[in-house]
């Protein structure tokens, strides 16, 4: 949000005369994928998450311990559950021989009846000779059922390899990796292969990107943790690049779900980043994710892991504070997944979209808070809902991205302002969340100052006024999504 030289009385003109040239705006139904609320960070020192939401009613959560030499479980009814859950071990790695260190990246499936934890292992006497390893368990409960071993899955190339995540397309199971080419100067690439079982693959692998944009070469050339979400007949695979430090980020690859997926030329590459570290909200080195969807079902839900300061003191993967976060997908008018930035910690941001104008959203653009929709800097719409900073019950609205900024009350426009500290500014950033003045499913927010006067949209810009009629109730109807 930089400072754009345009006159703010021009802005608002034509605004105001862009709404009035508008038709009649519809109403809006209470959002399909309603907001969602989490804690962050989920878990400390846990990273590699893995969360897997069962038909049984549980979700059942795994990651990378930082001591590399075990495989752990945990299981709750909520996500935000996990975070206390009691946690199992599993399984430990082998005195000797294979599977005795790096055991990296754990994921739990549940595939045709049994319970499948698929996982990075390297040699007691070689650490970096890492493969890929299956267990199977066909316990109810995989946190108290026994573990058979499946061995390794054998590729053609024995080498380097690690991350391996299965889903389906169209009813085939796919098995997706990272792997060294020996052949090529680089660290790792993501590779598809089809699932013959759960733990062979069949036909021979496809590579499907390797690390050639700037953003993937930082440290070390890394393409790896391939995660899948499918939406609206397409198919989006996340994965991680470059060192394990403050530059880890997330890329994406896109395919049509009708296409070969075992054709490279099947899937196309994002350019840049999809999700990288953020110093205003003081999250480094997102990545290595996974997903999940709400308890309600009706929301995606990006897992992943990062640190909370850029500076690491000698090799990366021996720090060992790399925690488990949990923040909510939305997706972009083009039927593509915005992840937006990683979100500061503590409880995570939502979005208001208008009631009277349909796929509008409440965002800040120069400091200014408006009306728009494509919001596709999705940060600028997101708001945290905290404690009142006037106190007495109210709410204040923290923006996502300019932490320490909040919506506020000045001379009857609203504005995202940063906190002096001061009373003036804290009772002009607080509001009394009300049930939504046209339908009670919505919120509305009155001000904390000037009893009677709300939140609410005119020609697209947002005040503060009263409410007298049903367009100016519906003007200051949000839904939290």
């Amino acid at each position: 949000m930089r400072p754009r030289r345009i006159c703010s009385a021009l802005m608002a003109w034509a605004a105001l005369v862009a709404a009035l040239l508008l038709p009649s705006p519809a109403h809006a139904a209470a959002p399909e994928s309603p907001a969602v609320s989490y804690s962050n960070p989920l878990v400390n020192q846990r990273a590699d998450p893995h969360i897997f939401k069962h038909t049984d009613g549980f979700y059942y959560y795994t990651a990378t311990v930082p001591e590399y030499d075990r495989i752990i479980l945990r299981r709750a009814t909520t996500i935000q559950g996990l975070s206390a859950a009691p946690e199992t071990v599993i399984w430990t790695k082998h005195a000797t021989g294979e599977m005795g260190a790096h055991i990296w990246a754990p994921e739990i499936h549940f595939i045709d009846g049994k319970w499948y934890v698929y996982f990075a292992a390297g040699r007691a006497d070689d650490v970096w000779k890492i493969r890929m390893y299956v267990l199977e368990s066909s316990a109810a409960n995989p946190l108290t059922g026994g573990w058979t071993e499946k061995g390794r899955i054998a590729t053609p190339m024995d080498s380097f390899s690690l991350d391996a995540t299965t889903f389906v397309v169209n009813g085939t199971r796919y098995l997706s990796w990272a792997q060294q080419d020996p052949k090529i100067s680089n660290n790792s690439n993501i590779y598809i292969s089809r699932l013959a079982n759960p733990w062979t693959i069949t036909g021979t692998p496809v590579r499907l990107s390797m690390p050639t944009y700037g953003w993937e070469t930082v440290g070390y050339k890394v393409n790896e943790g391939p995660a899948v979400i499918q939406r609206g007949g397409k198919v989006f695979m996340t994965y991680s690049a470059s060192a394990t430090d403050s530059n880890y980020c997330l890329g994406m690859l896109t395919a049509s779900a009708s296409a070969n997926l075992l054709d490279p030329a099947a899937w196309s590459k994002s350019p840049m980043p999809v999700f990288a570290s953020n110093a205003a909200t003081g999250q480094y080195g997102p990545g290595h994710n996974s997903f999940t969807t709400s308890e309600d079902g009706k929301s995606d839900v990006l897992v992943y892991h990062d640190r909370n300061y850029k500076d690491i003191s000698g090799d990366p993967l021996n720090d060992p504070n790399r925690r488990t976060r949990v923040q909510k997908v939305y997706w972009n008018a083009d039927g593509t997944p915005n992840f937006g930035i990683p979100v500061a910690d503590g409880a995570t941001p939502q979005r208001l979209s208008s009631y009277n104008y349909p796929g509008h959203y409440l965002r800040h653009w120069d400091y200014r808070a408006k009306l728009e929709a494509n919001v596709t800097n999705l940060a600028d719409s997101q708001f945290r809902t905290v404690s009142g900073l006037a106190g007495s019950g109210t709410v204040s609205l923290e923006s996502a991205n300019f932490p320490g900024h909040y919506l506020r009350a000045r001379n009857g426009e609203v504005w995202v302002d940063r906190n002096d500290g001061s009373t003036a500014f804290a009772d002009s950033a607080s509001f009394y969340r009300r049930p939504g003045l046209a339908d009670a499913a919505g919120v509305s927010f009155e001000a904390y100052r000037f009893p009677g006067q709300y939140l609410r949209h005119y020609g697209f810009l947002l005040h503060v006024q009263p409410v007298a009629g049903t367009l100016a109730s519906q003007d200051a109807t949000f839904y939290q999504q």
